[in-house]
């Protein structure tokens, strides 16, 4: 019988064999032996599928992409060495110099730095437009290179969502794949491709790991988008540097995340330690329980802080009267993740009394943790950008993001209780 997603976080894709460990093992090693040189010349041939060196590929590493696609429904995965890798090779494996992407405006920051700065740098150009456009303005921002359309579930920290029913059609449209970022959501809570997107993206340093230890990323390819318009020649056309092979004719749904392992983590050693890869997959054995808490307790502290007489305003796609609120429901009905945005009357100075006063609660530059933390992103993640840049990615000056963690509801609500009495 086919698992469920509950079932599947824990069991999914590890089956240890009989007297083998019943934990996924860590194989901490770069290099594997071979006693036939046919056997080597096969892999760098790409007509073989076993480990040559832990730069392409590694068994605890590949552990957690057999994983990962199979919890968001993919054909195959590719592992990074964090979510900037990861959406550094989705969009290299598809774009070069003279290439155009079109992406939300509403990307997470280090998002917008890359598309926006270093690609520019690299010839390739972009187009950030309004995530809430609609299929006819994203149609109209296409150009004739342009290669991608990039997007975010739940939009980091905008928190806004995406109308998949849209960026799809338009993506179909434009004859390009729709990339979805679905870190803050994770596939417990949406399945990107599943409502039309064509590749799904993670910085699983956050929900995926969980606890703050692993940086990484991973791409899942839906193995289901057609590479044969002639505009991805990358794809289709020979490969010289693997004797004229052909992505596509070789590999066929595989194609993309083949070129992503063969050819980007090739060129750009961009890859996931086993380490790393061996503590986010233990973290994905309780990500259904952590997401369900972390949704619960976070629209919780949304309904405190916007009944709260120094709170001015609140985000949360789960709150009812949200601007996101019936797209959250469509998209994300069993729960809206941990994250929401607010902001203390009084602006940024209140605000920082505010989180200067907090005691369980952590200062730190990260989101998506079992503890709950706070971040102003306007002096942080997002500072790189001007003051207009910011409010069109949803960051306001006065703007506090939290990402409320697994501890007890009331000591967490004690906690912002004082701190704002405080203010």
């Amino acid at each position: 019988m086919p698992y469920s997603f509950d079932t599947l976080c824990v069991h999914g894709a590890y089956r240890a064999e009989s007297g083998q460990p019943n934990v996924l093992p860590l194989a901490q090693s770069t290099t594997y032996r071979y006693y036939d040189t046919d056997d080597v010349a096969a892999m760098f041939d790409l007509t073989s599928a076993t480990h040559m060196y832990t730069r392409i590929s590694n068994p605890t590493v590949q552990a957690l992409e057999a994983k990962m696609a199979l919890l968001e429904g993919g054909v195959a995965a590719v592992a990074a060495a964090s979510g900037q890798s990861a959406t550094l090779i989705s969009l290299l494996g598809l774009s070069g110099a003279g290439d155009h992407i079109l992406s939300s405006a509403n990307l997470y920051g280090g998002t917008n730095n890359l598309v926006g700065v270093s690609f520019e740098k690299l010839g390739i150009s972009h187009t950030f437009i309004d995530q809430d456009s609609t299929v006819e303005q994203i149609i109209a921002a296409a150009q004739p290179n342009t290669k991608a359309l990039v997007a975010e579930t739940l939009g980091n920290p905008a928190l806004s969502i995406l109308d998949f029913a849209v960026w799809s059609q338009a993506a179909k449209q434009i004859g390009v794949p729709l990339i979805v970022d679905n870190t803050l959501a994770t596939p417990y809570l949406c399945q990107p491709l599943k409502h039309g997107a064509d590749i799904v993206i993670h910085s699983t340093t956050k929900y995926a790991d969980g606890h703050g230890t692993s940086v990484g990323g991973i791409v899942v390819d839906g193995g289901t988008f057609d590479w044969q318009s002639g505009k991805f020649p990358g794809l289709t056309e020979p490969d010289a540097s693997y004797h004229g092979l052909r992505y596509v004719e070789a590999f066929g749904p595989l194609a993309y995340a083949v070129k992503l392992r063969g050819q980007m983590l090739r060129d750009f050693g961009c890859v996931m330690a086993p380490m790393n890869a061996w503590l986010t997959h233990m973290g994905l054995e309780t990500l259904h329980l952590r997401m369900q808490r972390h949704s619960e307790s976070g629209l919780a502290v949304a309904r405190f802080l916007k009944n709260h007489p120094k709170v001015e305003w609140v985000k949360y796609p789960g709150l009812e009267g949200d601007r996101y609120y019936a797209l959250s429901q469509k998209y994300l009905p069993k729960g809206q993740s941990g994250v929401l945005t607010f902001g203390v009357k009084g602006g940024f100075a209140a605000g920082r009394r505010f989180i200067e006063a907090l005691e369980l609660t952590c200062l730190v530059v990260h989101v998506g943790d079992l503890r709950t933390m706070v971040l102003h992103p306007a002096s942080a993640t997002h500072r790189q950008l001007s003051e207009s840049e910011q409010i069109r990615a949803g960051v306001s000056p006065e703007l506090i993001r939290a990402s409320i963690g697994i501890e007890d509801l009331d000591d967490i609500l004690h906690d912002f209780e004082t701190a704002l009495s405080k203010v």
